[in-house]
């Protein structure tokens, strides 16, 4: 898929396919799943797992594989006799910690996915990279240096 730009400034994107040994494929369901439970994609998808691992809804995407498939594990301590307050507080007991390592580890998870696709990790923050840019072109302007 190649992008370009419209005389408005909106992003178009064409189905033409890109010459060269990267392309812009996407996983099959077969190979998302495993893709998901953490098996390497073909070289031929690491734009797809760029575009996975830093574009737009990254996060989101990162937090509802990591959290949503204990949820129907966790309603197992509704069966626990005893009040209805009781399987729910353990199943909070659980999920917090699980949800607060989840948002903590995922830079750590993002940089893993990168290197095990043989992409480099420092693409895992595009924004610390844009600052980063940003910040030593202004130290340039105000020093001259350069």
């Amino acid at each position: 898929m190649n992008a370009s730009v419209s005389r408005r400034g909106e992003a178009r994107v064409s189905n033409r396919r890109q010459e060269g040994p990267v392309t812009d494929r996407t996983p099959t369901p077969t190979q998302r799943i495993r893709y998901i439970f953490g098996r390497p994609l073909p070289s031929s998808m690491q734009q797809w797992v760029l575009r996975d691992q830093t574009g737009p809804g990254a996060t989101r995407r990162y937090l509802q594989r990591f959290l949503v498939p204990p949820i129907p594990l966790l309603c197992l301590f509704g069966l626990v006799p005893g009040p209805w307050w009781m399987g729910v507080s353990m199943a909070a007991l659980v999920f917090l910690p699980l949800a607060f390592f989840a948002v903590a580890l995922v830079y750590v998870h993002r940089r893993h996915v990168l290197v095990r696709h043989g992409l480099d990790p420092v693409l895992a923050d595009p924004d610390r990279q844009r600052r980063a840019a940003e910040e030593k072109a202004s130290y340039e302007m105000r020093y001259h240096r350069g």
